[in-house]
């Protein structure tokens, strides 16, 4: 049987995470949700699902009904597991993970300026560790395009996108996918060095093999190749 965490979310489940995240005080928007989950993925440090659903949904998100508030994270983990299933996919495969954008409702454009805010509340959490790739000559270009798309309404002028630049959006979107990609090869070895140490730290020295497709014997509910013995990124 197929385990339930790891189910795409449809059309519909999609629109409704949309509607419970608008329910909580000051919680992210799903477009926004969606880069944040996306960079936190393709980073090289894990982070832990209470850290994250406190940045998603905001301090006061236990306040909220007890019912919504499970029913959201179990649409939010499911949604990132997706991103994590999907990316790690592209390290053997020619696919892409395409990322749930808003049209706006007066051009009816994809805009995809709050999922590049969402990407960089992501990096912004593990700054330091991002570091790398930013000083990296040949692989800093990856994060042209999502900067574009974050800096374009930026308050400073000086760090404010040519709107010239933007004309071309859909295509700057695109690069901006496929860089993506490229963000969660870069970051592969180092992902997988840091989940093995995570591991063993917070594992027995002694306990019993366990599957890949089993799940972690740390509670969570997820896979174990998706959680302790993470080789992807997929977090609790």
């Amino acid at each position: 049987m197929k385990d339930s965490n790891a189910k795409p979310l449809t059309e519909g489940e999609l629109d409704r995470l949309e509607e419970l995240l608008a329910s909580f005080d000051n919680a992210m928007t799903l477009e926004r949700v969606d880069g944040f989950f996306a960079a936190l993925i393709c980073g090289p440090e894990l982070v832990q699902l209470e850290e994250w659903l406190l940045a998603v949904l905001g301090e006061n998100y236990a306040r909220a009904n007890d019912d919504d508030a499970r029913n959201t994270v179990l649409l939010l983990i499911r949604h990132w597991n997706t991103i994590a299933d999907t990316l790690e996919f592209t390290l053997s495969e020619e696919t892409v993970y395409l990322p749930v954008l808003s049209l706006d409702e007066e051009d009816g454009v994809a805009h995809a300026n709050e999922w590049a805010d969402g990407f960089m509340d992501g990096i912004n959490m593990r700054r330091e560790s991002w570091q790398e790739l930013f000083s990296d000559e040949n692989h800093a270009g990856s994060l042209v395009p999502v900067l574009m798309l974050y800096h374009e309404d930026d308050p400073d002028p000086e760090l404010r996108t040519d709107p010239k630049a933007l004309e071309n959006r859909e295509e700057i979107i695109q690069v901006m996918i496929a860089s993506l990609t490229h963000i969660y090869r870069y970051f592969d070895e180092r992902r997988q060095e840091n989940a093995r140490r995570d591991a063993a730290e917070s594992m027995p020295r002694k306990s019993d093999k366990v599957g890949r497709n089993e799940p972690c014997p740390c509670g969570s509910g997820r896979k174990y190749k998706h959680c302790c013995g993470a080789g992807s990124s997929t977090l609790h």
